[in-house]
């Protein structure tokens, strides 16, 4: 594994430095490590933000030039995190359209599609949201039951999604539907771009420990989408949803790392501002966060070599997924020690860092619940990595 990057590579990083020196809001600096989606205004002056990192060609730089991105190297990608990361930057808003939904369009979208719709991802104009979960359909995903019947020109959309990050906020929503009910369940699965103001939609907010509600219900009611928002051939879904699924998952080792290394750089602050530097116990806790930290770093840069020799990904998305959710849970708790019961504050004068770590602590609960649950992980480790008996 090379540790070194190239003349080029640190020349990129000194403009991606420079540039979040000069144009990050200071209302926005320091928002990376507990930063909300839910909130209208938050979502206005995120959106804003995306709009000037596109402008300056800074988001989906990995995207080919003809589709508005700059064509650059997973490693590029890398650099822009790590220095986010330094500058505290919050992340782009429309991650999902950018890393999952855009790079999809680009490979099954029609042309019609990807000119009406990726200029307008990059700059966060659209914000997407994505409809694949259901009551009865989380980490069964293809048991979705989501109807779509094809009626002329449009289909018509009976059903209920949920987990629907952003919802409230989003003006498009990409959506798998089932359009054929009598065929095998990975079949007959399609694959919907669908207006989120279209009569028929009701969001319901899903409200979370932290009080906020990022994520919804989303209920169809006859819900009309024309056929031209089909992505890729009816019935034919469950391949481009794959395909989504996979790009998700290729950067978000990276884009986790931004949040967890900002609050460990604040805890160490706060463990100094507070006097406990000298404290033995906590000393040896923050020690094995910053270890932790550093091995979460290794893991993805073995992950990056491998991809950059032209291997397919190994198994260090789950154990990175794992591991973070542990150093993710870990981190909340030791700074709450540290704070202690102003710990439970949310922005008082009493509350450090504006009582970011309030919410800290308790989004922290989800951490081994999101993007893969440590109780999955660890089954897929030890039965299809290491070859443990499932007993």
């Amino acid at each position: 594994m090379d540790f070194d990057f190239t003349p080029e590579q640190e020349a990129f990083r000194k403009e991606v430095r420079a540039w979040l020196e000069t144009n990050l809001p200071d209302d926005l600096r320091g928002k990376a490590f507990a930063s909300s989606r839910a909130d209208v205004e938050e979502v206005r002056r995120l959106r804003a933000w995306q709009k000037t990192m596109a402008e300056a060609g800074f988001v989906g730089m990995d995207w080919p030039r003809e589709f508005g991105g700059r064509g650059a190297t997973i490693v590029e990608m890398v650099i822009l995190y790590q220095e986010m990361a330094r500058a505290e930057s919050p992340q782009i808003l429309n991650r999902g359209g950018v890393s999952m939904l855009g790079p999809t369009l680009m490979k099954y979208g029609t042309p019609a599609q990807q000119g009406r719709f990726l200029k307008k991802i990059l700059t966060a104009e659209e914000i997407w949201c994505q409809g694949f979960s259901e009551p009865n359909a989380g980490s069964d995903l293809a048991n979705l039951q989501t109807r779509a019947v094809r009626d002329g020109d449009h289909y018509v959309i009976n059903g209920q999604k949920v987990w629907t990050s952003m919802g409230h906020v989003a003006d498009w929503g990409f959506f798998l539907v089932r359009t054929d009910p009598n065929a095998a369940k990975h079949k007959g699965i399609s694959f919907l771009l669908v207006d989120m103001k279209t009569p028929g939609i009701t969001v319901r907010p899903l409200r979370q420990m932290t009080g906020e509600a990022e994520f919804n219900e989303t209920f169809l009611d006859n819900v009309r989408v024309p056929v031209a928002n089909l992505v890729g051939k009816e019935n034919e879904g469950w391949g481009v949803a794959i395909t989504t699924l996979a790009y998700e998952r290729d950067l978000l080792t990276f884009i986790r790392h931004i949040s967890l290394r900002n609050a460990l750089h604040r805890l160490v602050r706060l463990v100094r501002e507070r006097g406990r530097a000298a404290d033995p116990i906590i000393r040896q806790k923050v020690a094995a966060l910053w270890i932790g930290e550093q091995v979460l770093q290794m893991n993805a840069y073995r992950s990056l070599t491998r991809i950059l020799r032209g291997a397919a990904p190994g198994p260090e998305g789950s154990t990175s997924k794992l591991f973070w959710s542990h150093l993710d849970q870990e981190l909340a708790q030791v700074a709450t020690e540290v704070i202690g019961p102003a710990s439970q504050l949310e922005d008082t004068a009493w509350a450090p860092d504006e009582g970011q770590w309030e919410f800290y602590a308790l989004l922290a609960q989800a951490s081994g619940i999101r993007a893969g649950t440590t109780e999955i992980l660890k089954n897929i480790l030890g039965e299809r990595v290491l070859g443990l008996p499932k007993d």
